[in-house]
């Protein structure tokens, strides 16, 4: 494996260096192939703004999908395009696949930004073929049977995200409809909200080329990942169970604290960052490649789509 991956950087190189000379290069593009084999594609010096980026869009994303399911906070902003997950800039995101959690996911990502950071805030990327294989025998053993993934969404009151945000829809039976489609097992509460529960493998492989990578957000789901003041807080308010989300083995046996935190720190370490720069679009192949967050000062603002 590559020890010096990075993503593949376009500019404008001898064509216009516009939006519409970025159209023109991508049509030029057999886009599928290059992107399963660079991993992920940054687009810089085109000069693209908010007002000229919904036809680039369209060529970098056939299939624009909603962000249904999706456990980050964030404001839908056009034709399912939305902000990039909106948590204090003082935090690392960790490194994940967009909906690894859930039994269907987007294929691409596509990063836009509108407006960089004053300092900081660069999307680091990481291999998913190097994060699993960074991670030591014993955890990847544990993980081999896979996890399990609980969500709490409440009705409009209470912590996390409610079902109606999360599934972007006031209509009951189309949440069952869609839990019955990814074979999730579910229940509507007394209160109103929804308990859903998965198991998903912690692995899979890429649709073209078969490679295995690492591919879960059990760090995420994981309170270990909070911080042991801010998990101990939690665990007085509330038992594991009843939390917004969390995470065990498939038979309900916890997950070793240090198991995930080795799986994000290893991830995060691993990374490559991409500095932004306005006007700027990434585009990645979300079962290749995990994506988060560096934190930053001063405003930022990061577009998010994606596709099928």
């Amino acid at each position: 494996m590559d020890d010096f991956w990075k993503p593949l950087e376009i500019t404008p190189d001898g064509s216009a260096a516009t939006p519409e000379g970025l159209m023109e290069r991508l049509r030029g593009l057999n886009l599928g192939d290059l992107l399963v084999r660079e991993k992920a594609l940054v687009f810089r010096g085109f000069g693209v703004t908010p007002e000229t980026l919904d036809p680039v869009m369209d060529l970098l994303l056939p299939n624009r999908l909603a962000y249904v399911h999706g456990n980050s906070p964030r404001t839908k902003v056009g034709g399912n395009v939305y902000t990039s997950t909106e948590y204090p800039p003082e935090y690392t995101i960790s490194m994940h696949n967009e909906l690894s959690y859930s039994a269907t996911w987007p294929s691409r990502l596509l990063f836009y930004c509108e407006k960089a950071a004053a300092t900081g805030g660069a999307t680091p990327v990481v291999d998913g073929v190097r994060w699993l294989e960074s991670l030591d025998d014993e955890v990847r053993e544990a993980f081999a049977k896979g996890v399990r993934y609980t969500q709490n969404l409440h009705a409009g009151r209470g912590l996390g995200k409610s079902w109606q945000e999360t599934f972007e829809t006031e209509d009951r039976d189309e949440v069952a409809g869609f839990l019955d489609r990814i074979g999730a097992d579910w229940q509507w509460r007394p209160d109103g909200g929804v308990r859903i529960s998965q198991i998903r493998p912690a692995t899979t492989r890429h649709p073209v080329t078969g490679t295995e990578v690492w591919f879960n957000q059990a760090d995420q789901w994981h309170p270990a990942s909070l911080g042991d003041e801010a998990a101990a807080m939690l665990a007085e308010l509330m038992p594991p169970e009843e939390l917004p989300q969390s995470v065990t083995f498939p038979d309900g046996a916890p997950i070793p604290g240090e198991y995930v935190i080795q799986v994000r720190d290893r991830g995060l370490d691993n990374a490559v960052d991409v500095d932004w720069r306005n006007g700027d679009l990434l585009l990645i192949d979300n079962v290749l490649v995990g994506h988060g967050r560096r934190p930053f000062t001063g405003s930022r603002r990061i577009l998010v789509a994606m596709s099928d």
